[in-house]
């Protein structure tokens, strides 16, 4: 048996991939929320309102890490509230006690061996948890993280990808811990889209999770004309949760020597993959513990439509 803990920022295309992690039947057993998208407050204020619109008030909450000083969300990829300015019916419940550290840390000992943890936000909490229980990485199944940028550009930086450069110190402890990884990067993210014909089929859903979502999308679309010169946007967090769940195959993830830059110069937050063996039939290197997916079997962004609209609780 797999059990899910999701660790999440909660934004635009975290709310997709919440979404369809329930309408595909692999609802997590926790979810714990991060700063990152928007605030901490906020990402709990927004994962809470989608569960109850999903009908899921029955998955625990647990708020986590807030963003140092002086680091906030200008909203311009995901609005000002996270979710395209769009407002969401109030759940009127609360986060669970506890932290996300200890959320994650109580799943993994209730559920040793089975437990694997979806990361879709800055990793600070799973970094908290690593110095809270040294033991982790032995009681945790597996760790899916969406982040990094192995062969592209970052998209915070000409290096580095949002989640890692949120808090390289976390990423690095993270990655560095001997538990199995899979990174989802930017290289597979980018390649995967929803467009408006995608948008127009979820608000024309018979459910409210899917309306709400193609509301939602119409901010995100708008951010990414400037990325695809068209109206799509890309699918970074529900491809990793699709991965996670093995509802998307990866066709290229080598198992690499992978850390990442912590300091402060140019090249901070920067995810450094060994990818040399690509041009000699990309082996995998010994004793690697992070695979790295650079590309699927088909393109997700039609199952994840198809999902959302006829698979979706609420």
């Amino acid at each position: 048996m797999t059990v899910l803990y999701l660790d999440t920022d909660v934004g635009i295309d975290d709310a997709l991939a919440l979404a369809f992690l329930l309408a595909a039947d692999t609802a997590p057993a926790g979810i714990g929320t991060v700063f990152g998208n928007v605030g901490v407050d906020q990402a709990t204020t927004n994962c809470l309102d989608l569960l109850a619109l999903a009908g899921r008030d029955d998955i625990p909450v647990a708020a986590g890490v807030g963003a140092p000083a002086g680091q906030g969300n200008d909203g311009r990829v995901h609005g000002s509230n996270g979710l395209g300015g769009v407002e969401l019916p109030r759940s009127g419940r609360r986060p669970v006690d506890g932290s996300a550290a200890e959320l994650l840390i109580g799943l993994a000992h209730r559920y040793p061996g089975e437990l694997s943890v979806v990361a879709l936000g800055p990793l600070s909490n799973l970094a908290v948890a690593l110095r809270l229980e040294p033991r982790l990485p032995e009681l945790v199944r597996d760790v899916t993280i969406m982040g990094g940028a192995a062969l592209v550009p970052g998209n915070r930086s000409p290096v580095a990808e949002a989640n890692i450069l949120d808090d390289p110190a976390a990423a690095a402890a993270v990655i560095a811990a001997p538990w199995p990884i899979t990174l989802v990067p930017l290289d597979v993210t980018l390649d995967h889209t929803l467009t408006e014909p995608d948008r127009q089929a979820l608000l024309a859903a018979g459910s409210p999770l899917p309306r709400a979502l193609g509301a939602i999308l119409e901010h995100y679309m708008d951010y990414y004309v400037g990325v695809y010169g068209r109206r799509a946007c890309a699918l970074h967090d529900p491809v990793a949760a699709a991965v996670a769940i093995g509802a998307a195959v990866p066709a290229l993830a080598p198992a690499v020597r992978v850390v990442v830059d912590d300091t402060d110069g140019p090249g901070r937050g920067q995810t450094i993959c060994d990818l040399r063996g690509l041009r000699a039939g990309r082996p995998d290197q010994p004793g690697a513990h992070v695979r790295v997916v650079l590309s699927l079997t088909a393109p997700f962004g039609p199952q994840l439509v198809t999902r959302l609209v006829g698979g979706a609780t609420g």
